[in-house]
């Protein structure tokens, strides 16, 4: 499944995410870390096993749970969660301020005493988890790999800037690391909601970048996000015209071949299949 637009939501407010949908993201997320105040947590814990173990919440999108930093206080979010007497609609877990692999390898094995296998997408948002964002994402139990330049400009004492020039270099890092470990990347957010044309250029660069998907933070930015990782329809034709041609290579045994005179390999092979999996996820291909 496609991860265009990620949407947080306060987990103290399960009704946000239980709306989330609605608004069309691909991937829906629950944050138990820094949107809730630590004497809410417990109250936020409660109410959020009690929404996903409700059976009419059963959304078309990927379900997200973003797990709390400190080891006390996950232990508590993964008790509550994996520990719930009840079959909960949870995809994945979201690992904050992740740092290195050996620290992703303890959660899957603290994931694992319920028997429990759930993918995991690690944030890289500090100067550490950057400069490890190839061990990270190349860990066994990461599916996904994500940029956050909010934290990341705190924890390095960086201005941020409409351009974004002091990110640049973790932001394509971070989308270098994916790519090498096969994983999806999901690029930062855009903090200001009202900021529609920032957002969509933002968007725009960071596929550019060669970033899968990006975070939002209010639904309205949803479908601004999305516009932007769909592909237009000449580009939907182009990957029909390369993978139709790939088949006939494939079954005429030959690698390379043409199309509309320009020379077709595996890496534009693979082009065409992202830009099919992301028209699907728009409903632009049938």
């Amino acid at each position: 499944m496609a991860r265009r637009s990620l949407l947080f939501s306060p987990a103290d407010r399960p009704e946000l995410l239980r709306k989330g949908p609605d608004s069309g993201a691909d991937v829906v997320c629950s944050d138990l870390e820094d949107a809730v105040a630590p004497e809410r947590k417990p109250a936020a814990r409660e109410g959020l096993v009690d929404l996903l173990s409700d059976p009419s919440f059963d959304p078309d999108c990927e379900v997200c749970v973003r797990i709390n930093s400190d080891r006390e206080s996950a232990e508590a979010d993964l008790e509550a969660l994996l520990g719930a007497d009840a079959d909960l609609r949870l995809d994945s877990l979201m690992v904050p301020k992740a740092e290195s692999a050996a620290a992703i390898e303890a959660l899957a094995e603290a994931i694992a005493r319920w028997d429990v296998d759930l993918p995991l997408l690690a944030i890289c948002e500090s100067a550490a988890g950057v400069l490890h964002a190839e061990e990270i994402a190349a860990a066994d139990p990461v599916d996904c790999l994500l940029f956050g330049a909010e934290d990341l400009s705190a924890d390095v004492g960086a201005t941020r800037t409409r351009e974004g020039t002091e990110v640049l270099y973790a932001r394509e890092k971070v989308v270098t690391a994916a790519a090498a470990a096969g994983v999806d990347a999901i690029d930062t957010l855009v903090t200001d909601f009202e900021a529609t044309d920032h957002l969509r250029e933002d968007t725009r660069f960071g596929l550019q970048l060669g970033y899968d998907g990006k975070m939002c933070i209010h639904p309205a930015q949803v479908s601004v996000v999305n516009e932007a990782f769909t592909p237009d329809a000449e580009r939907v034709a182009w990957a029909r015209r390369v993978l139709e041609a790939n088949a006939e290579a494939e079954a005429e045994g030959r690698g390379v071949f043409q199309v509309d005179g320009e020379m077709i390999d595996a890496p534009l092979v693979a082009q065409a299949e992202r830009v099919r999996e992301r028209a699907a996820a728009a409903g632009v291909w049938d």
